[in-house]
Formats: structure tokens, C-alpha cells, sequence
């Protein structure tokens, strides 16, 4: 993978005037950033999906009804009819990227049939599609005042409820969301 930039393992904030209805709102973990663009996950929009679905649909089962009843999130408008988990990084799965020394991205089956029997990470977050950006295209919409950034925190990504997520996140670095405009200018 080309090499990463300080925004990968960064939260990206949605400012209140992004009227886009796939970010409005919404806070996306990025996974990765270089010359050749930007690839995030959405960690605050919720699908129509359970795991228990997705699970069905690759010919699995659980027994664990916390595993069934897990939330899906939509991770982004590219791809999605494709699977992304975000997790903490135990285990060795087939396909997995370490972003971070406490925050892994994997692509593979054997992570979902490790979920499903209750060996999984101890946390993970299950994603369909993913969000992307052209060289140049994420700096450019943060110019244009599209996006606040924040640190990561393992707490916001598994713990902090989906709903609460984008003010948390914005907490992180010390601005309240409610207080901004919703319009952005340039001085």
C-alpha cells in the first residue's frame, strides 16, 4: 500500500454546511491517505442491515445473539455491496491492513466466520461500502472548510452510540457543532 499521510488514523467531521446526504452530518474514520487519494470508513451511519443478515447472505450462522443483532453501518457510497470490518488488532485474518498499533481494517471471510462463533476481536465494527477520494480531492474539500479533523479514539470508533458520534467527535478537539453557522466563508 502506498505510504500514509498524518490524516490517516484520523477522524474527518462533516461541518455543518456539507449538504452532501451521504456526509451530512457524518464522521468517517480514515484508513488511508496518500498521493493516491483517501479511503474511510462512515462509523455514525446505520444500515438497513444486522449481522445476522449479512451473515446470512455469505451462508453463515450465529448463535450469539449479540452478534446477530449488531449493527451494520454503511461505511461509504463506493462499493456497497462490499464488507469492511474495522477492529482492534488481534488475530491474524487473511486480508487485514494495520492502520494503526490499536486499529486494523480486514476484508476477509474468516474475520466474519470468527465473529460469528464468538472468537472475533473485542471490538469490531462492521461496514458496507466504503467512503473514497481522488488525489488532491480531500484537500481540496478541506480548503473549502467541508471537514473538520480530529484524532482517533478507540472509545468514539466501538464504544460512544452511533447517534452521538458526530458531536463527540468534534468534542474531541474542542468545538461544539451546534454553535458553528451553516455556511462557511473564507477571510
Amino acid at each position: 500500500m502506498p505510504e500514509s499521510t498524518p490524516l490517516t488514523n484520523q477522524l474527518l467531521i462533516a461541518m455543518p454546511a456539507l449538504r452532501d446526504p451521504n456526509f451530512a452530518r457524518g464522521v468517517t474514520f480514515l484508513c488511508q491517505h496518500g498521493e493516491d487519494g483517501a479511503m474511510g470508513l462512515m462509523i455514525n451511519r446505520l444500515s438497513e442491515y444486522r449481522l445476522g443478515d449479512v451473515l446470512a447472505q455469505m451462508n453463515m450462522h450465529s448463535e450469539i445473539p449479540d452478534v446477530v443483532d449488531a449493527p451494520v453501518l454503511i461505511g461509504g457510497p463506493v462499493q456497497p455491496e462490499r464488507g469492511f470490518v474495522l477492529h482492534t488488532p488481534n488475530g491474524d485474518w487473511e486480508s487485514s491492513f494495520r492502520i494503526s498499533e490499536r486499529v486494523s481494517v480486514t476484508t476477509s471471510r474468516d474475520i466474519l466466520v470468527a465473529i460469528a462463533a464468538g472468537n472475533g476481536p473485542r471490538h469490531a465494527v462492521v461496514a458496507l461500502g466504503y467512503s473514497g477520494w481522488s488525489p488532491g480531492q480531500l484537500e481540496q474539500e478541506l480548503v473549502e472548510n467541508h471537514w473538520l479533523t480530529a484524532p482517533a479514539s478507540e472509545r468514539l470508533l466501538f464504544e460512544t452510540p452511533l447517534d452521538q458520534r458526530w458531536e463527540a467527535a468534534a468534542n474531541l478537539v474542542g468545538v461544539n457543532l451546534f454553535q458553528m453557522a451553516s455556511y462557511a466563508g473564507h477571510a
